[in-house]
């Protein structure tokens, strides 16, 4: 699916392309790759770069295009990793704008909608690689407090009952948090790159680059103290199992050793030797009565130790 957008006053969809118009490929079928190949001649190892789900953010050239791949954040309903990072290649020449990405993503409307709701005028392709890291950083911030939240659910689930589900989700989660500090370093990279390759001074907009570099780096900042008190949560849950299974353990070894108490007196009672008691009228009730007070002792002994 594409879109042709005209910034006017914030981007405005318009029927056909024209030149310098954003358009925007989104999930592209193969109408949509004839269009770019045949009508635009978008060079096809660009299109075959953004297509790789791992591709890293990073600047290409061919001839007069202009590649610039970024990763953007998706929230994936259903998957055991909640979220990730899908990459969004951005294809320029000197009159053609492209981006492409692969992925449905909840991005990319938001920021065209923001668009038209501040009226932002977006001059130049510069500015709208600018705008596109400006506002994955804002969707970073906004996935991370979702994250957050699902952080303290999980915690008070495993504070009433550890169970295997809501440590696997803590995992998962924290892959997210791996993918999204790779993917935010890698945006922040490619700000330097393309404040040298869009030199020129028609393309310098400073206070739009200083915003996008200090959003860069508060996410960059949130999702390293997020990934740090996963960290120490899942370390401290490990704990609490660990010592759990070594205070179950100590409980059955002491029941263990409790019975083994009666168990030792009746094999030695039980064997066909003389036992010198068996004339005795009250010999199996004396055994008995031994065994429960040495077993009796042996539990007042462990309850002292702190065993049971």
């Amino acid at each position: 699916m594409r879109k042709y957008l005209y910034c006017e006053a914030g981007f405005v969809e318009k029927a056909n392309w024209l030149p310098n118009c954003w358009v925007d490929v989104e999930c592209p079928t193969q109408d949509d790759f004839d269009f770019l190949r045949n009508d635009l001649k978008v060079p096809d190892s660009f299109l075959q770069d953004i297509a790789d789900t791992d591709e890293r953010p990073r600047t290409d050239t061919e001839g007069n295009w202009l590649l610039t791949i970024l990763r953007i954040p998706m929230k994936i309903h259903g998957s055991k990793v909640p979220y990730t990072t899908v990459p969004i290649g951005v294809i320029t020449n000197n009159e053609i704008i492209v981006s492409v990405c692969y992925h449905s993503t909840e991005m990319l409307p938001d920021l065209i909608e923001h668009t038209r709701k501040k009226e932002i005028n977006v001059p130049n392709k510069f500015e709208l690689i600018l705008r596109l890291i400006y506002s994955s950083a804002a969707w970073f911030l906004k996935y991370l407090k979702q994250i957050n939240n699902e952080v303290t659910q999980a915690e008070k689930e495993l504070e009433r009952s550890i169970r295997n589900e809501d440590l696997l989700r803590l995992m998962n989660l924290q892959k997210s948090l791996v993918f999204f500090n790779t993917s935010i370093r890698g945006n922040e990279v490619m700000i330097g790159k393309l404040q040298n390759i869009f030199r020129e001074k028609d393309y310098q907009n400073t206070d739009l680059t200083d915003d996008v570099i200090i959003e860069l780096k508060q996410a960059h900042n949130q999702v390293n103290i997020y990934s740090d008190i996963l960290t120490g949560t899942m370390d401290a849950f490990a704990s609490i199992i660990s010592n759990n299974v070594n205070t179950i353990m100590k409980r059955m070894t002491s029941i263990s050793i409790i019975l083994m108490v009666p168990t030792l007196i009746a094999s030695f009672y039980g064997m066909n030797v003389d036992v010198h008691i068996e004339s005795m009228p009250h010999a199996f009730s004396i055994i008995v009565i031994c065994s429960v007070l040495l077993s009796a002792l042996a539990f007042v002994i462990f309850r002292k130790i702190k065993w049971f």
